[in-house]
């Protein structure tokens, strides 16, 4: 899985960052340093010439289907959920901004006084003109994660890769946190992730992203360096596509 070359295999992509990676150590809520961690990462495969645009999770801050909203109806909690991932957009773009990356939040829960409204030829429009997209409050609709809402706006943007930064470094059998005996995988196709039930995205995520033939790219975004990396064919990760 390497390669010599220095040139990113992939124009344009959309990397989703799981609200628990901008934690870091903490137990609970945004770790600014973690997060200018991810905006240098992503500041430096910008200036590789690669389009960037980030969905990013809330499940450091609040999530619809964590214990804290049992009691809670589902749709409710679900909207708090999105407005936890307009928080994580917001400290995202001030880290990007801070080092010279031109930002801008889109939200698909209009917010004017904080972020544009969620416009898709707009969207594209910043990116070719080389600024990074922050989308926020996932698809603006209860019931659906913000991996759907990252599969469908890559899907949207025609992204050439999804990628997935997370806590560690590829698709395993099981949770290597807990099974030390679990296995990486390489490669897998969108078939085997649905069948083996692989908690990588959800199921509709995944569909929609064998639908679009969009390949989805797993790796740890906390290791040093890795986005660039992985972009360029290096370092260690999954690739979910179609059989090869």
């Amino acid at each position: 899985m390497t390669d010599t070359g220095a040139t990113p295999r992939y124009k344009r992509v959309l990397l989703k960052v799981s609200g628990e990676v901008l934690m870091g150590e903490q137990g609970y809520g945004i770790d600014m340093k973690t997060v200018d961690g991810v905006a240098a990462a992503v500041k430096r495969v910008v200036e590789s010439g690669t389009e960037v645009c980030l969905v990013i999770g809330g499940g450091n801050i609040f999530r619809g289907l964590s214990k804290a909203a049992a009691d809670m109806e589902r749709a409710s909690a679900d909207y708090m959920g999105m407005l936890a991932t307009v928080m994580n957009a917001l400290a995202m773009q001030n880290a990007l901004e801070k080092i010279g990356v031109y930002t801008r939040v889109q939200s698909a829960i209009p917010m004017a006084a904080i972020a544009e409204p969620y416009i898709r030829r707009r969207a594209v429009r910043h990116l070719e003109k080389g600024r990074v997209v922050i989308f926020a409050a996932g698809t603006g609709n209860p019931y659906f994660t913000t991996d759907t809402a990252a599969a469908l706006r890559a899907a949207e943007m025609n992204c050439d890769a999804l990628l997935k930064g997370t806590s560690v470094d590829g698709v395993y059998s099981a949770d290597p946190k807990k099974d030390k005996s679990a296995t990486r995988y390489d490669h897998l196709t969108y078939q085997d992730v649905l069948t083996q039930n692989l908690k990588v995205m959800d199921a509709a995520a995944i569909a929609l992203m064998r639908e679009s033939k969009i390949p989805i790219v797993v790796f740890s975004i906390r290791e040093e360096d890795s986005l660039r990396k992985v972009l360029n064919g290096q370092g260690t990760f999954t690739v979910i596509s179609d059989p090869a």
